[in-house]
């Protein structure tokens, strides 16, 4: 069983100076944000449709990186997971465990196509 807790990092040196914690398990990804009031937000992984790793220079410079997931959540349809630690091995395992969680439920990713003008065609 794979876990991965980071901490989102500030781009000074990439200090942990952010109270937004990103905790992802076998079957969540889970964002974690406040420090008086705490904002927590969840997005099955299943529900994962692409991935995408984004390094700015300042980033390369400290090790950080950004993954941003755009889901099929209602909620949060673009999930970015803003300057954390590990970003290349944390995308690895979000693609593999949401193909995964996609082949276990049996569930398939459909693209919304009208077909607008297929009676103007024939």
């Amino acid at each position: 069983m794979d876990r991965f807790t980071e901490k989102k990092r500030s781009l000074l040196f990439g200090l942990p100076l952010s109270f937004t914690t990103y905790i992802i398990d076998e079957e969540l990804l889970r964002k974690k944000e406040g420090f008086l009031s705490l904002k927590e937000n969840d997005c099955y992984l299943y529900k994962i449709q692409d991935v995408t790793l984004q390094r700015s220079l300042i980033e390369r410079l400290f090790g950080l990186s950004t993954i941003v997931c755009h889901t099929g959540d209602t909620t949060d349809p673009v999930l970015a997971l803003s300057h954390i630690r590990n970003g290349e091995e944390i995308k690895k395992y979000l693609v593999k465990v949401s193909d995964e969680e996609r082949l276990k439920r049996r569930t398939i990713n459909t693209l919304n196509i009208t077909a607008d003008n297929i009676d103007d065609d024939l």
